[in-house]
């Protein structure tokens, strides 16, 4: 076993073996950060056993898919996904790629023998990262959503019709791509609006800001709203929500606004009267679990998630991202009196954008990782 320092974290290593036992995949990890200039590539080993796939060739493939239904709907020939992207590698017989492997594929190589073979794939900076849309609470099946999947697969088939490849000879293992808070922040988030209505001289003045512009998933976030009413109306509310906006691109561009955090002011403000009131929520999933279409960080099996982070693009890319894509603001609404004073009213409302995120990782340079496969293999 090799040795780290005191109390270094052992390092779990992921497996999964092909029914006929052709082929086992082995992977350090199912989660790939997006660093937005660059994407962690998908490094792991494939041990093969010879005899079983003596004259075939051994593949192993990532795909991106946008799922938006249930797998086994399927009785006219339509299928209810559609792959977003698709690459594959031959890791047997091993032909020269380039790639120096990495410290975990040494690791492996060494411990599994001369039947392992590394394999390296990289993402391309067009595709979204791992989301899904909350189903309702009676729905059943797959979500609606976009995953990643490895695929290791041996086949004599030359062409790259995965469907055609027996299901005993092949092995999946689903990983997410994920994105954390960039280590700098943007400006501090704040807007001035004003609002002039019939009858009224003077306008309705309005001011929001937040204390920073990345806020972590479970803080609570201080809304500072400030009114000036210089009208002759009565501002007989105010209500802060933090509103989820997903923008799911595929056919076509449709987006989808649900508030995941409401608060109101009970305070109100009278004509030519002033108010500046902070109102905190807290957008989280547990209070959101019953509501269809929240957009989620993507999940493994049934482990536990989160409200989906926000989405970062990379500058200058010449083609559409496709698949699900995630912002958030605060949206503060005034709910104001109207001609027959408490008897009718009107709304006026006015949106701020932030970004809702993980914090970045520890440094995993920070410590020295135990590539220990003796106890530490997770079978899945």
């Amino acid at each position: 076993m090799a040795t780290g320092v005191k109390n270094a974290p052992n390092h779990v290593i992921f497996k999964k073996v092909s029914r006929d036992k052709s082929v086992t995949i082995y992977l350090g990890k199912r989660d790939y950060i997006d660093h937005v200039d660059q994407v962690e590539p998908v490094d792991g080993v494939v041990l093969v056993d010879p005899e079983l796939v003596k004259g075939k060739k051994v593949f192993v493939s990532l795909t991106c898919a946008f799922r938006y239904g249930q797998e086994d709907i399927d009785v006219i020939g339509l299928t209810f996904r559609r792959d977003l992207y698709f690459s594959r590698v031959q890791a047997y017989p091993p032909i020269n790629t380039g790639h120096t492997p990495t410290r975990l594929q040494e690791s492996l190589l060494k411990k599994l023998g001369i039947n392992a073979y590394p394999f390296l794939l990289t993402f391309p900076d067009y595709l979204p990262c791992s989301v899904a849309l909350q189903p309702a609470p009676q729905d059943v099946g797959k979500c609606c959503g976009v995953d990643f999947e490895v695929k290791a697969y041996a086949t004599d088939i030359t062409d790259t019709e995965e469907e055609r490849v027996p299901k005993k000879s092949s092995v999946r293992l689903l990983i997410r791509k994920v994105q954390h808070a960039p280590p700098e922040m943007g400006p501090q988030p704040q807007m001035e609006t004003a609002w002039q209505f019939f009858m009224s001289d003077k306008p309705l003045h309005l001011a929001i800001s937040l204390s920073k512009e990345i806020y972590f998933h479970g803080e609570p976030i201080p809304v500072t709203v400030s009114v000036t009413n210089n009208t002759e109306k009565t501002v007989k509310k105010i209500k802060v929500l933090v509103e989820q906006v997903a923008n799911v691109v595929l056919y076509s561009s449709d987006y989808y606004v649900k508030p995941v955090a409401t608060e109101e002011a009970h305070e109100k403000v009278p004509p030519n009267g002033t108010l500046t009131k902070t109102l905190t929520l807290t957008p989280l999933l547990a209070n959101n679990r019953e509501r269809r279409g929240i957009a989620l960080d993507g999940k493994i099996k049934h482990e536990d998630t989160n409200l989906a982070s926000s989405t970062i693009i990379k500058e200058g890319i010449d083609r559409t991202v496709l698949g699900i894509l995630v912002a958030y603001q605060i949206k503060v609404k005034l709910t104001v009196s109207g001609f027959l004073g408490d008897l009718t009213s009107s709304e006026v409302c006015t949106d701020l954008p932030f970004r809702l995120m993980h914090p970045q990782p520890a440094d995993p340079a920070q410590w020295v990782k135990i590539w220990s496969l003796r106890s530490l293999l997770v079978k899945i």
